[in-house]
């Protein structure tokens, strides 16, 4: 998958006009604050109809402007030419694919594969546990349509469960166990498993780049893990009520899993410094790149957003030498950092200054 062309009319700061990207790295270098962020964010939202910087998309409209609206032409792994829309107008978002309106993002997801890396990975680390959740149910619905359904249905069901405890409607609640219990045990199989895969690429990948022997591994430890089958896991629902009704929520199921990250002296955010943390967590994007093509034979689009400027001269090398299985990647740069000498005929650089979108000679 290759964008080969993005369009822009009332996006943030960004001028109306058209970008070519078709090349296998683009680069946007500017000071910070000119925009460069914005256009990682536009292939995100024709990616995924979402921003992975706000959940209120009018944010995205220009200031002082109704409507905003994006275009891309991209080329899928076939050779053949997708469009994609996205439309934002009267409070409303319409998404539009090869010109038929998307009613559920995920033909978006499935078609467009797309990583992004940012500041905020740090939370995978160091984070509340829900941070990791969010990523590795990411990660796995990325390759797993059946995985992204059973999620879906498992989170429908757990909100008419917490509907129903605190309405005191508590005889409900076994006909909600049934079905929470059938889509968690799917969910909970499809992470165990997951979670395996994972740890044969992301500990690797962090001695290779780090330079050390540190041992690095991701803990998977379900809620309901001392239970064995569905039947233990009902009686054990059904015992709990109480508790449920007295905090008025469910308190045990896949929405409570963890995922931590260990090395031999323990969990990570209390062993590893600063540095190793921040390296950990850019890595995780990385191994989730790696991950996905492993699980596909696909590569997907990464969006690179300044995370190498927290990472040494030497670690941001390594980083840069084992960054493959992309089909086409994105970067900031502050202005004359030059990590694509020799690769000049597979970039196009953009100059980026107060939204304005200028291609280097």
């Amino acid at each position: 998958m290759r964008f080969k062309e993005i369009k822009y009319q009332n996006f943030r700061n960004i001028a109306d006009r058209s970008i070519n990207t078709d090349s296998d790295n683009i680069i946007l270098e500017g000071i910070n604050g000119q925009g460069k962020t914005n256009i990682l964010e536009s292939v995100y939202l024709l990616s995924y109809g979402s921003s992975f910087r706000t959940s209120n998309i009018k944010e995205a409209v220009t200031h002082q402007k109704e409507s905003m609206h994006l275009w891309a032409s991209a080329c899928d792994d076939d050779g053949q030419i997708r469009k994609v829309e996205y439309i934002f107008q009267e409070g409303k978002r319409k998404i539009f694919l090869d010109g038929k309106e998307v009613k559920d993002r995920k033909d978006l997801i499935y078609s467009f594969p797309v990583i992004v890396f940012s500041h905020e990975d740090i939370n995978f680390i160091k984070g509340e546990p829900e941070c990791r959740r969010r990523f590795f149910d990411q990660t796995f619905s990325l390759y797993n349509p059946l995985y992204l359904d059973s999620l879906r249905r498992y989170r429908h069901i757990l909100s008419q469960r917490n509907a129903a405890i605190k309405a005191n409607q508590i005889s409900l609640l076994s006909l909600y166990d049934e079905r929470l219990v059938k889509y968690g045990l799917e969910i909970s199989k499809e992470r165990e498993e997951g979670v395996k895969n994972f740890n044969t690429i992301f500990p690797s990948l962090y001695k290779s780049i780090s330079g050390t022997d540190k041992e690095i591994y991701i803990k998977y430890t379900p809620s309901w893990r001392e239970l064995k089958n569905r039947d233990e896991i009902l009686s054990y629902l059904e015992s709990t009520r109480d508790r449920d009704a007295r905090l008025q929520t469910t308190t045990s199921g896949i929405h409570r899993d963890r995922f931590t990250v260990y090395d031999e002296n323990g969990p990570f955010v209390q062993t590893g410094s600063t540095g190793q943390v921040r390296l950990a967590s850019i890595l995780f994007r990385l191994a989730e790149a790696r991950f996905y093509s492993k699980m596909t034979k696909k590569k997907p689009v990464l969006l690179i957003d300044d995370v190498l400027l927290e990472l040494d001269s030497i670690k941001r090398a390594s980083f840069l030498s084992q960054l493959d299985n992309y089909s086409q990647a994105f970067f900031t740069f502050l202005p004359n950092e030059s990590y694509f000498e020799g690769k000049k005929d597979s970039v196009i650089e953009y100059m980026v200054e107060e939204g304005s979108v200028e291609r280097k000679a």
